[in-house]
């Protein structure tokens, strides 16, 4: 009877070991089946395991244990079925990295490291482990097919990259701010970066701005500390242009540095974020002439005069800089070819200036740490308005469309407004149309619609924004699955009525002046027709801007 007690424990302790909200992988337990466990038996729960380093030979392994209290881990084993080590003859207590080489597993792990006697070979293709007391077997855990350089966390059955970090959002206190957007206010983010008096912290996905670059050039040269952090293997690859004005920064005394190699952690770093002083500029458009530069895309941006969200930001890329796949630029350069580059050339007016705000509390976030599930959340109470503008979605059962669909279900205005350029553009009238077809079919208030935009207004939609009631979040997070699982990605849910307002009323204005509605009956006829009727009907509704909008609320 006290045996099965004991295992009872052990389940609901292995259970609780997971990340709040995740649900289990079956094949992933902690599940001990001890006979007559030893005194402490039911203390010991398996809970992550390294089975496929980098390095050579995969040394570095390790098996991590949680002991819930001390526990003399004398005569204990760790075996894979073919090979078994021995734990160390001490008490340990806590979490501890269990590794036949310690001193190379301490560079994947910050749980404290001990040493494992005898020959322990966790197979990249999957094993199951199983810990012992003895003859008593208190702990066993599966997994299969190791990625390179991550971790199974056996409780939460998910699979992390080594050193992924796990930062919570940062909520403060807000202050003043000013909204903007682009291609309107072309100089706001190269004036914020040139008023720098002590510290440049940015990161970003690509950079080619010339006039981004001479602003951190001269902060450079007046003392002002500036790093550039980007990502190391951009779609497309890195331009001959960038490659130029990386070279200008890094002779200029600018630290820049890439993310790559066999060390990388996240599948692209994409963020889009600068820290001046104590101000944190945040925006959706990369630092080019298309984005920052105003010459070809719409997108949202902020500063913000706050420096709990600048030092949050700078925390952020900290982390990331000191991490050992950021590589110097003359370093990453070496013996590198760069693809051709082509400028862009757009000009537009300016039709939204930007604006000061109040903003009552700002919420720091990113990914994979945090974002998806705060956004989530956010959608899921959304109450009156729900405006989402993106370069597209990427299927039907996307998270965060599941949780807007949801919001319009429950009565919430819901306005969606995807990209048109010609590499999205037949996946986003797709789902634009499934969008109409299924909110006419239900009576929701919610409308989709593929961008055509003006050409006096701007070039292209490339925002990551999102309106939920009085809050507004910007950043570069692009609603498909891998940003928000595997990159890295940072936002900021600005709780303003006023930012809100600003942002929803661009919306509003790029809803009306370039938009290609897409009836959901006429849609749901074509569906019926098949996929030759659904090409004809885009030819008819697609023709110029002139379809009609319902009018609703903003």
């Amino acid at each position: 009877m006290l045996g099965r007690i004991a295992a009872a424990l052990v389940v609901v302790l292995a259970l609780s070991s997971g990340v709040a909200g995740a649900v289990p992988d079956a094949t992933a337990t902690a599940t001990p089946t001890p006979s007559e466990p030893s005194v402490g038996s039911a203390n010991a729960t398996l809970v992550a395991a390294y089975p496929n380093p980098v390095a050579h030979d995969d040394r570095g392994e390790f098996v991590a244990v949680r002991f819930e209290r001390p526990t003399n881990t004398t005569g204990w084993t760790l075996t894979d079925g073919t090979t078994t080590a021995g734990l160390p003859n001490r008490t340990v207590e806590g979490t501890v990295a269990f590794a036949t080489v310690p001193e190379r597993a301490r560079s994947g792990t910050d749980y404290r490291v001990a040493p494992l006697s005898g020959r322990l070979r966790l197979a990249n293709g999957g094993d199951r482990l199983a810990l012992s007391d003895g003859n008593d077997t208190v702990s066993t855990a599966r997994y299969r097919s190791a990625p390179e350089s991550e971790i199974r966390e056996f409780g939460a059955g998910v699979w992390r990259p080594v050193g992924a970090t796990d930062h919570d959002p940062i909520r403060t206190d807000g202050g003043a701010g000013t909204a903007f957007v682009l291609p309107d206010a072309p100089n706001q983010a190269v004036e914020t970066l040139a008023s720098a008096d002590e510290r440049i912290r940015l990161a970003g996905y690509t950079f080619t701005s010339e006039r981004i670059t001479a602003a951190l050039l001269e902060a450079a040269a007046e003392g002002v500390g500036v790093s550039v952090l980007l990502d190391g293997a951009p779609v497309g690859g890195i331009t001959d242009r960038q490659a130029g004005q990386l070279d200008q920064l890094a002779e200029g005394g600018v630290d820049v540095r890439l993310l790559s190699g066999p060390h990388l952690r996240y599948r692209h770093h994409h963020p889009k974020y600068a820290v001046v002083d104590d101000r944190a500029l945040v925006l959706t458009e990369n630092f080019k002439p298309a984005g920052t530069g105003g010459a070809s895309s719409r997108g949202w941006g902020v500063v913000l005069e706050d420096a709990s969200a600048a030092d949050a930001l700078a925390s952020v890329h900290r982390a990331d800089w000191t991490w050992r796949a950021a590589t110097p630029w003359r370093e990453y350069r070496r013996g590198r070819d760069f693809v051709d580059g082509e400028p862009a050339l757009g000009s537009f007016g300016t039709r939204h200036e930007p604006k000061r705000i109040d903003v009552d509390s700002a919420t720091v976030l990113v990914t994979p740490d945090n974002a998806g599930t705060a956004l989530h959340s956010r959608i899921e109470a959304a109450e009156d308005r729900l405006l989402i503008q993106q370069v597209r979605i990427d299927s039907r059962e996307n998270d965060l469309l599941r949780a807007a669909l949801r919001a319009a279900e429950r009565g919430v205005r819901v306005r969606i407004h995807l990209g048109g350029s010609w590499y999205v553009e037949e996946d986003n009238a797709a789902l634009v149309a499934w969008l109409n077809r299924r909110a006419e079919r239900e009576g929701w208030d919610l409308e989709a619609v593929v961008d055509d935009p003006d050409p006096d207004g701007y070039g292209k939609i490339h925002t990551k924004g999102v309106i939920v009631d009085d809050t507004a979040v910007v950043g570069s997070l692009n609603w498909v699955e891998s940003a928000t699982t595997e990159n890295r990605e940072v936002l900021v849910a600005l709780e303003s009525a006023g930012a809100a307002d600003y942002y929803a009323s661009v919306f509003r204005s790029d809803w009306s002046g370039g938009s290609r509605p897409i009836p959901g009956g006429l849609l749901a006829a074509a569906a019926v027709a098949g996929s030759g009727g659904l090409l004809a009907l885009r030819r008819l509704e697609f023709v110029g801007r002139e379809g009609t909008v319902t009018d609703w609320r903003w």
